[in-house]
């Protein structure tokens, strides 16, 4: 299991965590910034090939000045997020720095159809991409863009999607959740469904014999300490973020040795190294 971060995002106090402020008013008036966070893409060896969770920032992003639309829509994109993405940081640089050749890439599941988390795709053609199909009927919604899904970027030529839909489960490690999709069949790659952030938000539950297991949550939080005080970000349908948080920290209570890995957070890669070195309390 390894991390890269392909580049770094800077965001809003109340995108990090909400503070009653409507959204559309801070994104228009806020003048502070928190960061840089990373971007990071998470690398799982399996038996059946390479897997990506969340594929990072397209470093076009941040020198073609039509990347991202104009007016208000782009207005609200450039108050919502700044990006640093340097050119030597595309997935495919970064996964070669750390010993991958990206062509070995297998599966590609995404947390959501955000930008900084498919900005890998344009090298990813050879993949399965795995998204949720509720994530991905969100493209054919009405200010799809407004919210942050530009289609453009995502349906390119060439891809091979997956859509999936979990499916109820009897597992009784995995309470609270009882619709879950699993990746291979062997128990060892589970998505669990975290909507919140956006409808169809996936997280990607790791189970590994000899050490702890790993769940990546996306953007369910940017800052684990929030997450463990059910605190949630500043955007998206923020009933159901709660609820997905108290999901994941139920799970967490039942498996105390569980790593939490959010997307920006920058102590996920910390917390990843000293999880692979680390037995896990439960024995399994």
């Amino acid at each position: 299991m390894s991390v890269v971060s392909t580049g770094t995002v800077y965001i809003r106090p109340q995108h990090l965590r909400f503070d009653g402020t409507p959204p559309l008013w801070w994104l228009l008036t806020s003048r502070r910034w928190i960061g840089p966070l990373p971007i990071n893409a998470f690398l799982i060896e399996h038996a059946d090939g390479l897997v990506l969770f969340d594929t990072g920032q397209d470093q076009t992003s941040v020198t073609d000045p039509d990347y991202f639309p104009k007016g208000f829509t782009g207005l609200l994109n450039r108050r919502l997020a700044r990006f640093d993405v340097a050119p030597d940081q595309t997935l495919t640089a970064r996964l070669a720095g750390i010993g991958y050749d990206i062509a070995d890439v297998h599966t590609v599941v995404l947390s959501h159809l955000h930008i900084d988390h498919v900005g890998g795709l344009p090298e990813l053609r050879h993949a399965t991409i795995v998204v949720s199909g509720e994530e991905r009927r969100t493209l054919e919604r009405p200010f799809a863009e407004v919210n942050g899904l530009m289609r453009n970027h995502i349906m390119l030529p060439g891809l091979r999607w997956q859509l999936i839909t979990p499916q109820p489960t009897d597992d009784p490690s995995l309470t609270p959740f009882t619709d879950v999709h699993d990746l291979f069949g062997d128990g060892s790659l589970v998505l669990l469904p975290t909507p919140g952030h956006t409808p169809g938000s996936l997280s990607l539950l790791v189970r590994r014999p000899d050490c702890p297991p790993l769940l990546m949550v996306g953007d369910l939080t940017f800052d684990v300490h929030l997450m463990e005080s059910g605190q949630v970000p500043g955007l998206g349908q923020r009933s159901r973020s709660r609820e997905s948080t108290r999901k994941v920290n139920i799970i967490r209570q039942s498996h105390p040795d569980l790593v939490i890995l959010p997307t920006h957070d920058p102590e996920a890669s910390a917390r990843l190294a000293v999880a692979e070195q680390t037995k896990p309390a439960s024995g399994r």
